[in-house]
């Protein structure tokens, strides 16, 4: 009897190598209107899958819902169902003047600012994406046509944080002083899930990157402006697949 992984609830064979992770279990439908012979696979709690074909390639979307802890539990049920190469595409506040609403932004890592990842490993450990990932998806953007920016991004718990009433919290005088580091520190734009995604499959020796739409200015006080850019997100994160899996054939 095939094992089917208790939060997912799918098991090896439901699932391609390559798998595309929207925090969102509705985005997944968006997602694999983009394969061909998309099949619904399971929808449990905030975990939605989705899989078919591009170009002949299996390949899968699995929603990981908001935050952290659901990213990391996500990520290790998908390992064990055979998945080795994992695409993030997500939404982001943009935290550096140049990074506009509609761009995507490719994180080569992110400031683990949460919690989950300090219970696999001390933060002196760095979350990094792959570097032939985020290649791939660099040279996809080029490809497409699509306005890009590559750098380091944050990844935090609190979303509420972010806003113009921090100052109103308990701990709003140092949230912003942080805030000011990460924008000084060129840290290009903030969302909710690439630290866990980063760690865990670097500690399980499997592949990751990641491709952000954004959607907000939080450099400007506004998290979320204008929901623009997840289709130019799914089409960068479609094509790195194809480039990977010309690559890992050659």
């Amino acid at each position: 009897m095939k094992k089917i992984e208790y939060h997912i609830a799918v098991g090896k064979g439901d699932v391609g190598k390559y798998v595309l992770l929207p925090g969102d279990p509705g985005r997944t439908e968006k997602i694999a209107k983009h394969f061909e012979n998309a099949k619904e696979m399971a929808f449990n709690r905030e975990f939605r899958t989705f899989t078919g074909q591009v170009d002949g390639i299996k390949i899968s979307t699995t929603s990981t819902g908001i935050g952290c802890p659901s990213t990391a539990i996500c990520v290790e049920e998908l390992i064990k169902c055979g998945a080795d190469t994992f695409i993030r595409i997500g939404t982001a506040g943009a935290l550096q003047k140049e990074v506009s609403l509609g761009d995507v932004v490719i994180s080569t890592a992110a400031v683990r600012e949460e919690g989950t990842t300090r219970q696999y490993i001390p933060l002196s450990y760095p979350a990094v994406a792959d570097l032939a990932v985020t290649n791939a998806l660099v040279d996809a953007a080029k490809n497409l046509k699509v306005a890009s920016h590559t750098g380091i991004t944050h990844c935090k718990d609190a979303f509420y944080t972010e806003g113009a009433d921090m100052d109103n919290l308990p701990l709003g005088g140092r949230t912003r002083a942080m805030w000011d580091a990460w924008y000084k520190g060129n840290v290009l734009a903030t969302s909710m899930e690439s630290a866990a995604l980063f760690i865990v499959s670097s500690i399980r020796r499997v592949r990751a990157g990641e491709v952000l739409a954004i959607i907000g200015l939080t450099y400007k006080d506004e998290p979320i402006a204008k929901k623009v850019g997840v289709e130019e997100a799914i089409a960068v994160a479609i094509e790195a697949v194809k480039i990977l899996e010309k690559r890992r054939k050659s």
